[in-house]
């Protein structure tokens, strides 16, 4: 098959300056390696080294060495750091666009979104890091007698796994507060999409953060994210709720932190008092969105009494009309899946569906003819629970729709799931923020299907139930790679009273005294 790669990326598609920075990452053919592929045309285009226990043994070593001398480093100075590489991933832009299209085939405005998420994720936290790790006074036990402050300080050396379906995004985006708080970071990018994670890694040094304080690690996920996950003080995981659980194991035998985004099977709730071309527009979005090979994209849609016909026409035709192609202009709306792999599994689920009695609105069927790992936007009806898509995550642009008589009734079924990631509904304004908290997920989006919640980094997002634990965004997203330390001190008089009073005039006394206290509401 004939190459589809624009011209700026073949043979050499790195500019000078950043050239040299990547080719010290990969081996020689000596060393075993791992052929990397272009989804949209499945060539190799190129290899990244097979790291092992030996590789995670001595980015550990490098990277605890170095931390320490960063954890002293002026918060002025790493604040330097990440804005100055905030301002390197702005410029570099269409090299990290070309970049992430390369290792996953999705559309050029999804690889876009992860620019954006990393830029405003470095942005945020380089302006907020310094606040949120400067000692804070706290309440002590009684007013004038204790004081107490709180401290925080990083953990030592963070250990980073993250996915193949947003290898810029997650590469970095969570690793940048780790970074800030004083932390260590050895990561493992998947091994189909290294090249982006490599790519990104090398701006960070650009932007003056010493080399041996953020390793990367090339290799196989039992292997080098295993070995990760027994070396770290801390370990960020996204990707599946399987292996979330094999690595949740770990981290508590271990007994270190462990945050991790997992599995979703995310409803969007359609109320009759919506907005129709809207909701359309929402779900069209939540559907197609980096191929739906996304945690946090729609997979069940709900909606409500007489809007079910107008809103189902309205949707398959906006489907129908997604332009699908392999190649970087900005007007394809969705690109392929990531590989052989994702599409087998699409195939399997909508094609055992469909044995079983469900029906095919739209879509349904691969499209070799744009490229090896194509599938169309599909919506089906009638699915059930004897259906393994009815209550698993598909991880392609695949949903399913059902008439509800009632908003209550959508609310049922949104939160009949082992998940709890992410959900959307369109509604009247009022109709929407009564229903948002009875859906038990860890982001609700009004009148959107995920990218309100996902883009306001202010509030921490994370997963209910199956779908995960902890959070990034927000001040958790920080603090979360930090220990808290209380350091109080005691003034003029013991809590435990004087020697010389007797302990049942003690309580009494401090038993009036709490009272009066909680007249004051101190």
């Amino acid at each position: 098959m004939e190459r589809m790669y624009p011209p700026r990326l073949t043979p050499g598609p790195l500019p000078r300056e950043l050239e040299e920075h990547l080719r010290g990452l990969i081996t020689s053919e000596a060393t075993p390696t791992i052929p990397v592929e272009a989804p949209f045309d499945a060539t190799t285009i190129g290899h990244v080294p097979e790291g092992g226990q030996s590789c995670v043994d001595k980015a550990f070593s490098l990277a605890r060495e170095a931390q320490r001398g960063w954890e002293d480093t002026p918060h002025a100075t790493r604040r330097s750091i990440v804005r100055t590489f905030h301002s390197l991933v702005l410029k570099h832009r269409e090299l990290l666009m070309d970049m992430v299209q390369l290792e996953t085939g999705k559309n050029r405005a999804a690889a876009f979104d992860e620019v954006m998420d990393v830029a405003s994720t470095a942005r945020y936290y380089a302006a907020r890091a310094e606040k949120l790790l400067t000692p804070r006074r706290r309440q002590g036990t009684i007013p004038v007698l204790s004081s107490t402050v709180e401290h925080r300080y990083p953990l030592g050396v963070i250990g980073q796994i993250s996915p193949w379906n947003y290898p810029l995004t997650l590469a970095i985006s969570d690793a940048i507060p780790a970074l800030l708080a004083g932390n260590a970071v050895v990561s493992k990018p998947d091994e189909r999409t290294p090249f982006t994670a490599l790519l990104v890694t090398s701006l960070l040094y650009d932007a003056g953060l010493p080399r041996d304080i953020f390793h990367t690690v090339t290799g196989p996920g039992p292997v080098v994210g295993g070995a990760i996950a027994e070396h770290c003080d801390y370990l960020m995981f996204t990707g599946s709720t399987n292996t979330g659980r094999i690595l949740g194991e770990t981290a508590g035998r271990r007994l270190i932190g462990f945050s991790a985004e997992l599995g979703g099977k995310n409803p969007l709730i359609i109320a009759e008092d919506a907005d129709l071309d809207k909701a359309v527009d929402g779900a069209v979005h939540g559907t197609i969105s980096n191929s739906g090979q996304l945690c946090v994209s729609i997979e069940r849609i709900f909606v409500v009494g007489s809007m079910y016909p107008r809103f189902v026409d309205a949707y398959v035709q906006r489907l129908q009309s997604i332009r699908m192609e392999a190649g970087f202009d900005w007007d394809v709306e969705m690109g392929s899946l990531a590989s052989q792999q994702q599409l087998d599994t699409v195939t399997r689920m909508v094609d055992e569906a469909v044995s079983k009695g469900a029906e095919v609105l739209t879509g349904g069927r691969a499209r070799p003819d744009l490229g090896p790992y194509f599938y169309e936007p599909t919506v089906l009806t009638g699915v059930t629970k004897k259906m393994e898509l009815y209550r698993h995550e598909v991880f392609g642009p695949v949903v399913y729709v059902e008439a509800v008589a009632d908003l209550a009734e959508a609310i049922v079924y949104a939160n009949d799931t082992d998940y709890g990631l992410n959900a959307g509904i369109f509604a009247a304004r009022d109709t929407a923020l009564a229903a948002a908290p009875l859906i038990r997920v860890g982001g609700v989006n009004i009148n959107d299907s995920y990218s309100a919640t996902w883009g306001n980094i202010d509030t921490p997002l994370g997963g209910a139930k199956d779908s995960g634990l902890s959070a990034r965004h927000g001040e958790e997203g920080l603090l979360k790679y930090t220990q808290t330390q209380n350091i109080s001190e005691q003034r003029y008089l013991q809590l435990r009273g004087p020697r010389s009073l007797k302990r049942k005039t003690y309580a009494s006394l401090m038993t009036a005294g709490l009272k009066a206290l909680a007249v004051m509401r101190r």
